[in-house]
């Protein structure tokens, strides 16, 4: 993983901190607890912003104060996007992409540890963009990576089988896959909505945002109105299989005979 953690921002609304010690260590002393819902669900909600023509931050804002995420994926996110957590708290990471004017970001109610970035497979082809990355959170026990792949249909999957060998436990993969078709890999499915998300040039309508998971149960799932961007935010709610078997060193004993 590459060792920078890109840009945060933490602006931590709460009212029951005691009035001595540390802010950090009252912070620490919540993480925990989370995520607060009793049944251990998790709402995750992602958006693609379309850069500057796109979604702003008071369109964030609205999304945020309407279906209250725990965890909250952006891609093609602006520097305007970081003055989130100013308007509704939270903390707030976010990781530019080389040459460009966007990059992923991540912003929660809940404290979590700074995220970090691994950059993926891309082409040596002349012409080629510049590389592309993948935010990796540490969130309540589950690893998530939020993506905006590359076009081609053979290196966005060669950048999913890279990422997924870098996770460990339950996982998810979440984000603008840019794919088209299956994206099955062995250990990990499809478990975001079936609607489409994206219209290229007001003609075809693709599901271009997905979600992929080990480990994970999804008990609801929505596409939301696009608003200004070009693709809609989708909503996940997800908990942890009870069912899930993190293999061992028995199993890994198995394996090997």
């Amino acid at each position: 993983m590459d060792e920078s953690p890109g840009y945060s921002y933490t602006c931590a609304i709460i009212d029951d901190l005691p009035e001595t010690g540390s802010l950090f260590a009252s912070l620490n002393t919540m993480v925990p607890s989370f995520p607060s819902h009793a049944d251990g669900r998790l709402r995750v909600v992602s958006w693609n912003l379309l850069r500057r023509v796109g979604a702003g931050v008071t369109d964030v804002c609205r999304l945020v104060k309407t279906h209250q995420p725990d965890l909250l994926l952006l891609q093609e996110c602006t520097e305007e996007i970081a003055t989130l957590p100013a308007l509704v708290g939270g903390h707030f990471f976010r990781h530019p992409m080389q040459s460009r004017i966007y990059g992923l970001a991540a912003w929660s109610p809940h404290p979590f540890p700074p995220s970090t970035q691994i950059t993926l497979p891309y082409s040596i082809l002349p012409g080629r963009v510049p590389p592309r990355l993948a935010q990796i959170i540490a969130f309540h026990g589950i690893t998530i990576a939020n993506v905006h792949l590359s076009h081609g249909q053979f290196l966005n999957r060669f950048q999913l089988r890279h990422i997924m060998e870098q996770m460990e436990g339950p996982a998810a993969i979440i984000g603008d896959f840019n794919a088209v078709g299956p994206v099955g890999f062995q250990g990990f499915s499809d478990i975001g909505p079936r609607r489409r998300t994206h219209r290229a040039g007001n003609i075809i309508a693709l599901r271009l945002d997905r979600c992929i998971a080990r480990g994970l149960a999804c008990s609801a799932s929505e596409v939301l109105d696009k608003g200004p961007s070009d693709h809609h935010p989708m909503v996940l709610d997800m908990a942890v299989d009870p069912a899930f078997h993190v293999p061992g060193l028995e199993d890994s004993t198995l394996l090997a005979l």
